[in-house]
């Protein structure tokens, strides 16, 4: 028995096309027959274009499922040149940690050979073998303030608390800095935080005080989050995307906006228009904002805008695996090529030539794969709605209609070629949303996403979140910027 498939099903109906050309040439069709089977051939081609597609499973190569699975930004250099090691943490001391360092010398007594007594000789060389090991030490620090009765006219009289003394019981900024830390950074739920603190320093520290904690210093960032804005207004390209967030539980969404070193992410209800004009970053933005194709994003024409080519790329696979269009394998080939050759220019764009030569071959292979599509037929008419169109035709006009922000990665340096950043900075609250769980209060909600805002960002200085915790409860944020 023959066997059948994607490629021998396309096969045998461009035979029978064929074939009916032939016969159509040669005189031998009437027309009504000639119109009865080209429209029977066109709903052939709309109903194996449909059912390919529907039987071709979608993974992480093909389509965006997950993101967090995407490839690496192939046109960002410090990538190229990384070898994935990442940014170089500055080597800033925390004020809380402390080295200490014992050296013991091994004497040699006597020969292992002969027994010869060797106490006197010196000698020549040491080899040093090292142990690291951590020892958790609690720092109590008591202030007994005097409190005294002038003999003269008998005013009572008490010395002053340090500053930092304010109540009976204070917490210290590095076990602060540690604790927000494990919820912030490590997502360790509040118990385990809990339990884990008790266990080091013998302190049992009460949830409303760890949120306590929390919201200290997401009060102390708020002039941050106000200069990070700013700096993004003033960027020449960042990139933008969003996720779902589940708070008290209701779906929210994360926004982030993302260039160079600053990472912002802010809360909202909801996804499209009416958030984006609440946070006012994109309508007040006249540079470029790389994201993927959403239509609200699109919707802002004062300023350009950059497809995601890792979107693009997985798209044009699936097309390929499931249809096999040619045109899309050109497409993705072209997309491909073109970001290697921005990536290994001295000025990471093409020149005028270059971008003119792109411009062309993009267009024939447009112009090529549209002959290759199935003709979408007319609606009929008082029916109400879009027509169904499959994703391969789906794909094309996106990419016929987005040309400018398809190759604009290769027209100007600062565009780069994926939106990779803006999603690496959005895992991170996906991943706290499946180990811990939704937020109870949208005020919670609201401190993770600054607070992990301002560490991103000062990690990408290369600072680690310890003393940049520390930095912004001290309020000595200027120090990293």
């Amino acid at each position: 028995m023959a066997t059948l498939n994607k490629q021998s099903v396309r096969d045998e109906i461009d035979r029978v096309k064929t074939e009916f050309d032939q016969l159509c040439q040669a005189g031998k069709v009437s027309g009504e027959v000639k119109a009865l089977m080209s429209t029977l051939l066109l709903v052939v081609e709309l109903i194996l274009s449909v059912f390919l597609e529907k039987t071709t499973k979608k993974n992480n190569k093909n389509a965006s499922i997950p993101s967090s699975q995407t490839d690496k930004d192939e046109t960002t250099a410090s990538e190229k040149d990384s070898h994935g090691k990442g940014k170089q943490e500055r080597h800033s001391p925390i004020q809380n940690t402390r080295t200490v360092e014992t050296v013991s010398v091994l004497s040699v007594d006597h020969c292992s050979q002969c027994g010869e007594d060797l106490e006197a000789t010196p000698a020549e060389e040491h080899e040093r073998r090292t142990v690291i090991d951590i020892v958790f030490e609690k720092v109590v620090e008591r202030h007994d303030a005097e409190i005294k009765q002038c003999p003269a006219c008998q005013t009572t009289t008490k010395a002053d608390f340090p500053i930092n003394c304010s109540g009976p019981l204070q917490y210290g900024a590095g076990l602060k800095a540690y604790v927000i830390n494990l919820v912030v950074c490590q997502m360790v739920a509040l118990g385990r935080v809990q339990k884990l603190v008790n266990s080091m320093v013998g302190i049992v520290l009460a949830e409303a005080t760890i949120l306590r904690f929390i919201l200290r210093l997401h009060q102390a960032l708020e002039s941050w989050e106000q200069t990070t804005i700013e700096k993004l207004l003033q960027a020449p390209a960042i990139h933008v995307d969003e996720t779902s967030l589940r708070v008290d539980k209701k779906n929210h969404w994360i926004h982030v906006y993302a260039s160079g070193e600053w990472t912002l992410k802010r809360l909202h209800r909801k996804r499209g228009l009416e958030a984006i004009e609440h946070i006012n970053i994109i309508p007040r933005y006249g540079g470029v904002i790389i994201h993927d194709c959403w239509a609200s994003y699109l919707s802002y024409d004062h300023c350009d805008h950059g497809l995601c080519g890792s979107h693009l790329l997985r798209d044009l696979t699936f097309i390929i695996e499931s249809n096999g269009y040619a045109w899309a394998r050109n497409m993705k080939r072209l997309l491909k090529d073109t970001c290697v050759a921005v990536a290994a220019s001295p000025d990471k764009q093409l020149d005028d030539k270059a971008y003119a030569n792109l411009q062309k071959r993009y267009r024939n292979i447009m112009t090529r794969g549209k002959k290759q599509l199935p003709p979408i037929p007319p609606k009929p008419k008082g029916k109400r709605g879009k027509i169904a169109k499959s994703d391969a035709h789906n794909l094309w006009e996106r990419l016929e209609k987005h040309e400018k922000a398809v190759l604009l990665f290769a027209k100007k340096s600062e565009v780069a070629f994926t939106n990779n950043r803006a999603e690496q900075d959005l895992r991170m609250a996906k991943v706290k949303q499946k180990v811990s769980g939704c937020f109870r209060n949208s005020i919670y909600a609201e401190a993770y996403c600054r607070i992990s805002s301002y560490l991103q960002t000062m990690a990408n200085k290369g600072y680690n979140p310890l003393l940049a915790i520390q930095m912004a409860l001290a309020g000595e944020i200027e120090r990293g910027e």
